[in-house]
C-alpha cells in the first residue's frame, strides 16, 4: 500500500492538531480556546457502568438473580436426550422383554 492511501485511510481516525507546540511554549492562552471548549463539553466523573441485557441481565445480574436458567436447561438436556433414546432404542424393548 502507498504511504498517501494509508494516510487518506486514517485521516478519519486522527484527530486535528488543535495545539501546536509553539502555541504552547508562546503562552498564548486565547489561541487555545478550541481545545479548551473541546476538553469542557466531555462528560465528567466515572464512567457509568454498563448494563447487561437479555438473559444473562434478566436472570444473573441484579435483584432478581437466580440459576433457574441454568437448572431448566440441564432438565430440557435430559428431557431432549431421554426422547431421543427412546425413540431410537427404548421403545423397541417395550413389547419384548429380554
Amino acid at each position: 500500500m502507498h504511504a498517501s492511501l494509508i494516510r487518506r485511510q486514517l485521516g478519519g481516525l486522527v484527530p486535528p492538531k488543535i495545539a501546536s507546540p509553539s502555541i504552547l511554549s508562546a503562552g498564548q492562552g486565547a489561541d487555545l480556546a478550541p481545545l479548551v471548549n473541546f476538553y469542557s463539553k466531555l462528560p465528567k466523573g466515572p464512567a457509568p457502568r454498563p448494563t447487561s441485557g437479555g438473559l444473562k441481565g434478566r436472570f444473573f445480574d441484579g435483584k432478581n438473580a437466580s440459576a433457574s436458567p441454568i437448572v431448566v436447561t440441564i432438565f430440557a438436556l435430559f428431557g431432549l436426550g431421554y426422547t431421543i433414546d427412546y425413540q431410537m432404542h427404548l421403545k423397541h424393548h417395550k413389547n419384548h422383554p429380554h
